[in-house]
C-alpha cells in the first residue's frame, strides 16, 4: 500500500452512500491489489454518512485512504465530479464501493496510461472479461450499447458504459463534464475521447453485481441521458479527426 508521504501517481475516486461496514472489504481489496502509488478518495455527500467513520478508522491504518466531502450537490454524479476535481495524481480512476470491480487490473490500466492512453476501460465485453449477476435487461442494454458503439460508431473500446475507467489528467483538464444524471459520465467521456481522437485502451475485467445494500442505478430515469451520448457518437463519426482514436487491449 502507498505511504502517505509518497506522491500519488493514481487517484482513485469511490463515491459512497451509507455503505457502512460494507465498504471495508472493498477498500482493503483495493489497497492489497494496487502497487501503483495511490490516494483513494471515498466521496460522501453528508457528514452523517455511515461510511465516514469506517473510512476514518481505516485511514489510520492505510493513510492513502481518506474521506472527501462532495460539495457539488447530492448524488453519485456530483460525487464522482467532486472526486475528480480533488484528485492530485496524473491518472484518475473511478471505481464503485459495492465490490463489483476487481482490482487486479488497476496496475495494468496505469501502465497503458503511462504509455499514452488518455482513457483506459476495464471491459466486460472483450476476451477474458465477463459480467456476473445483475438485472438481465440492464446487462443486455449495456452489452448492446458497448458493442454497437465499437462496431458501428467506431468507438475503440468495447465497454463504454462501465464506470470503472481510468483517465489522464490532461484529458480531464481540457474536457468539460456535461453529464446531468447518474452514471452517464462514463459513456460521455468515452464518446468525447473518441471524437477528440484520443488514444483509448482497455483491459478485460470481471464485474460482479453487488451482494449487499441497494443499487443506485435507475435505468428508466437515466436511459435518455445515456442515449444523448450514444447518438452523439454516431453523429460525430464523420467529424472525427482523420487518424481517429487508438485502441489497445491488455
Amino acid at each position: 500500500m502507498s505511504p502517505a508521504t509518497e506522491p500519488p501517481e493514481l487517484t482513485a475516486v469511490m463515491p459512497v452512500w451509507n455503505e457502512g461496514e460494507r465498504v471495508e472489504p472493498t477498500i482493503r481489496a483495493f489497497a492489497a491489489a494496487v502497487r501503483t502509488p495511490f490516494e483513494l478518495l471515498v466521496v460522501h455527500d453528508m457528514p452523517e454518512d455511515t461510511t465516514v467513520p469506517i473510512v476514518e478508522r481505516l485511514h489510520a491504518e492505510i493513510p492513502a485512504v481518506r474521506a472527501h466531502r462532495n460539495n457539488l450537490g447530492p448524488g453519485v454524479l456530483n460525487a464522482m465530479k467532486a472526486g475528480i476535481a480533488a484528485a492530485r495524481a496524473p491518472y484518475v480512476l473511478v471505481t464503485m464501493a459495492d465490490g463489483s470491480d476487481e482490482y487486479g487490473a488497476v496496475d495494468r490500466m496505469v501502465a497503458l496510461a503511462r504509455d499514452g492512453a488518455d482513457l483506459v476501460a476495464a471491459s466486460r465485453y472483450v476476451r477474458g472479461g465477463r459480467q456476473v449477476g445483475g438485472p438481465r435487461l440492464k446487462r443486455l442494454l449495456s452489452r448492446g450499447a458497448g458493442l454497437s458503439l465499437h462496431r458501428l460508431a467506431g468507438v475503440p473500446i468495447h465497454d463504454a458504459t462501465n464506470n470503472y475507467k481510468l483517465y489522464s489528467r490532461r484529458f480531464l483538464a481540457t474536457t468539460p463534464i456535461e453529464s446531468e444524471a447518474g452514471f452517464e459520465l462514463a459513456i460521455e467521456l468515452t464518446v468525447k475521447a473518441t471524437l477528440q481522437g484520443r488514444r483509448l485502451a482497455e483491459v478485460p475485467t470481471t464485474w460482479r453485481d453487488r451482494t449487499g445494500g441497494a443499487s443506485r442505478f435507475r435505468l428508466r430515469t437515466w436511459l435518455p441521458h445515456y442515449l444523448r451520448w450514444y447518438l452523439l457518437a454516431f453523429r460525430g463519426r464523420r467529424r472525427r479527426t482523420p487518424d481517429g482514436g487508438e485502441s489497445r487491449t491488455s
